[in-house]
């Protein structure tokens, strides 16, 4: 099936300060040099912030890991998950359409879907608040049928269930996830012959339901405020510290960033490059075609200006780029002072030179 980014795009993309949080978290449990690793998580977040992933989404993602965009589409368009068209802003439905539920009313509730929200699949209901589509097996077969919205599951659904958390969705309202004939988790339909004190009535929710009814992110979009309970590994205090900074959205901005402290120092800036051209500062580890751009928009067009950063002019550009530790971890200055006298380095040998 061919999957492309919707005809319609806002411009810009930016984390919520909490979700930015979050994501520089995730990066934290990668080796350096390898935060792509992390393209999964931080798409599926940009996707709950969002509902569906924008074009801006990718590019942003994709700057902040230090990828080649196409890389990042890549991911997306393979993986069905990620929604490249909008959703309804309350609940996007997956209606599993596979064995197990087909055989167990999954057309019940595909013909629910097609007369409550939209003729078709990834149309959007006519008061914005619904989208459907049907997928394939959601490993929930033993509670079929069941539908899928955001990260919960929604099963042992009958038609009249179904139609009913519809309107509680419409409502306002948050259904519990999990079974909904009464079952604790999955097991026989006939009752439990093992384990049975956690019988429906005589036990709390299962533990998938449990998580989402605790962390409350159930259907709502994330909006980052599960930092600490998410992403144990980052202190408190950090993630709050980048709540209190302003987003980056995709635009490229050329005036001092308004995280600058009197500790940082402007290094030497061009409004263009000089005589002959700018160098090629994609030879420089860790700086791609991308940031090359953001460089070059900044003011930097050679190997002689990034030789000389102090310390408080790499704090000056580091406040500048995505991803920040950049300039650091691959020693751009070092790699600039050699490359500025004609020299080469190990990965400029291997990389491809221009013209």
């Amino acid at each position: 099936m061919l999957r492309r980014l919707h005809h319609t795009q806002p411009e810009t993309f930016a984390f919520t300060p909490a979700n930015q949080a979050w994501a520089e978290g995730q990066l934290t449990k990668f080796p350096e040099g390898r935060q792509a690793s992390g393209v999964i998580p931080l798409l599926w977040r940009a996707q709950e912030q969002e509902g569906w992933l924008t074009q801006p989404a990718l590019e942003y993602i994709a700057d902040m890991l230090g990828m080649a965009y196409i890389r990042v589409l890549e991911v997306a368009t393979f993986y069905f998950m990620f929604q490249l068209q909008p959703v309804g802003s309350v609940a996007h439905i997956q209606v599993c359409g596979t064995l197990s539920c087909m055989i167990c009313g999954a057309e019940d509730l595909i013909g629910i879907c097609k007369d409550r929200i939209a003729a078709n699949a990834h149309e959007i209901s006519a008061d914005g608040k619904f989208s459907w589509e049907e997928v394939e097996c959601l490993g929930a077969c033993t509670n079929a049928p069941m539908v899928q919205v955001g990260k919960d599951y929604y099963e042992d659904l009958s038609a009249e269930r179904f139609n009913e958390i519809l309107d509680e969705l419409a409502a306002g309202k948050v259904p519990t996830p999990g079974p909904q004939n009464g079952r604790y988790a999955a097991e026989p339909l006939g009752g439990a012959i093992a384990l049975a004190e956690y019988e429906a009535g005589k036990a709390p929710l299962n533990a998938s339901a449990t998580l989402a009814t605790d962390i409350g992110d159930t259907i709502k979009r994330i909006d980052g405020t599960e930092v600490p309970l998410l992403t144990p590994w980052v202190r408190k205090a950090a993630a709050a510290d980048v709540v209190a900074k302003k987003p980056e959205t995709k635009k490229r901005d050329t005036k001092p960033a308004e995280t600058q402290t009197v500790a940082e120092a402007e290094p030497e800036i061009l409004s263009a490059a000089r005589d002959g051209g700018a160098d090629d500062l994609k030879l420089i580890k860790g700086v791609g075609p991308k940031l090359e751009g953001v460089l070059n928009d900044l003011g930097f067009y050679h190997f002689d200006q990034i030789e000389n950063w102090s310390a408080e002019q790499i704090e000056w550009v580091d406040n500048r780029l995505k991803f920040k530790g950049r300039i650091v971890r691959d020693n751009w200055t070092e790699q600039a002072r050699i490359l500025a006298s004609g020299g080469e380095t190990a990965f400029s040998k291997k990389a491809p030179k221009e013209g």
